[in-house]
């Protein structure tokens, strides 16, 4: 392939407004933060409960490093897997009350992880049409059969599950994959409904959780908690769950993890390529993601705070744009539709001094390009009614009618 034809495809981007560029960072993670050399309030982290830059995590984090330098040096298969690392995954099994935890070097490569270990060839996944790209490619990569049912649909997938049970052999595998909390639009999955059907479907439920840990529930343990499934000596967890959630959102710092049955994880560990070929995270990240467990445990008033600004700003917006699809969570979607307009509404922001990074295709499904807004309990409440008047106001300016919702 000649050199000519990326160039062609880059323009073929830029025409499309989706070439995507970054942006330079020189500040640590804040409310507040200096991104291309222009101090903004930044609404595009995933640092939720604003424990990236803690001090207690930070310190953590020092003080591991003074003990055991920078990097693993191995895989943790080999002598990558440090006390530390051990601990972690002790304390994040017992966090989401599940009997044992896996560390992996990110959530992309767990779930790469995840499903390639659980299927094979003639097995199937079923996931929901708007899953992350991770969760795609993990099906892809199992060589399982892949078959998407549409976003939340659970009568849908009860028909698909129903068809494909009558029609392949008994001992086939079966999975539901999920988002737990979609990244792009905020919405949580029918957990429940999903888990009735892998049980009466003979299926394992996988579950990303990656942006309602630390988040949902009164002690921050995700979906399970939200759910009422946190497992514990007088109630099991339920062993068709396979639980991952991340650390480089809500707990603020780097890595993933998997949680479930232990034979489960045990075999994820045998068999997961990116557990087995990768290089285990610095010792420092698991000290770090120790500190920041303790925080999350203990400072309920994060999330309290968070939920305040969350209601605030569903209710605020509501007034101005009944249409605009509710979440309960961090992520908040605001559709405006086309590329171009959703790109110039994001520089109006920029240049008050907001940053509100501008979703579009492929990460969106075409005509719902989106400002993708994240709230932190870094914010305050002016930050977030500044926010608003900034949002209204641009609104009217630049499309002169009401954001359409989803």
């Amino acid at each position: 392939m000649p050199v000519s034809d990326f160039s062609a495809h880059l323009s073929e981007l830029a025409q499309a407004d989706q070439l995507r560029t970054r942006r330079l960072v020189s500040s640590a993670q804040d409310a507040s933060m200096v991104i291309d050399g222009q101090r903004v309030l930044s609404f595009a982290s995933n640092d939720y409960l604003g424990l990236a830059n803690h001090p207690r995590v930070v310190e953590a984090t020092m003080r591991a490093l003074t003990k055991y330098g920078l990097g693993a040096g191995a895989s943790h298969m080999v002598t990558g897997h440090s006390a530390l690392h051990e601990e972690l995954e002790q304390r994040l099994a017992a966090y989401v009350g599940m009997p044992k935890a896996l560390l992996f070097g990110s959530g992309y490569a767990a779930n790469l992880g995840i499903l390639t270990a659980l299927v094979g060839r003639g097995d199937v996944i079923f996931a929901d049409k708007l899953n992350h790209a991770c969760l795609n490619d993990g099906a892809q990569l199992s060589r399982a059969t892949f078959k998407r049912y549409p976003h939340n649909d659970v009568e849908k997938l009860r028909t698909m599950l129903a068809q494909w049970r009558a029609t392949s052999k008994s001992a086939a595998r079966m999975v539901i994959a999920t988002d737990a909390v979609f990244s792009m639009d905020g919405d949580v999955a029918p957990i429940l409904e999903l888990l009735e059907l892998a049980e009466t479907y003979n299926a394992l439920l996988v579950l990303d959780d990656a942006h309602g840990f630390g988040i949902l529930g009164y002690r921050g343990r995700g979906v399970l908690e939200h759910f009422n499934l946190i497992g514990s000596n007088a109630k099991p967890a339920n062993p068709r769950i396979v639980y991952m959630a991340t650390l480089g959102k809500a707990a603020g710092g780097y890595g993933a993890f998997v949680a479930g049955h232990e034979d489960v994880i045990d075999w994820i560990m045998q068999a997961a390529r990116t557990y087995l070929f990768s290089t285990a995270t610095p010792p420092a990240l698991a000290a770090g993601a120790i500190a920041a467990l303790d925080v999350m445990a203990e400072d309920h008033e994060r999330r309290r705070h968070l939920r305040t600004l969350i209601d605030f700003f569903n209710s605020s917006l509501k007034l101005h744009f009944a249409k605009l699809p509710f979440s309960q969570t961090a992520i908040q979607p605001i559709i405006v539709g086309d590329n171009a307009t959703t790109l110039d509404f994001a520089e109006q922001l920029r240049q008050r001094h907001f940053l509100v990074p501008a979703i579009r295709p492929p990460t969106v499904p075409q005509g719902t390009a989106r400002l993708r807004v994240s709230l932190s309990s870094a914010h305050i409440a002016d930050d977030v009614f500044d926010l608003i008047t900034a949002i209204t106001d641009i609104e009217v300016s630049l499309m002169g009618r009401p954001l359409r919702g989803a």
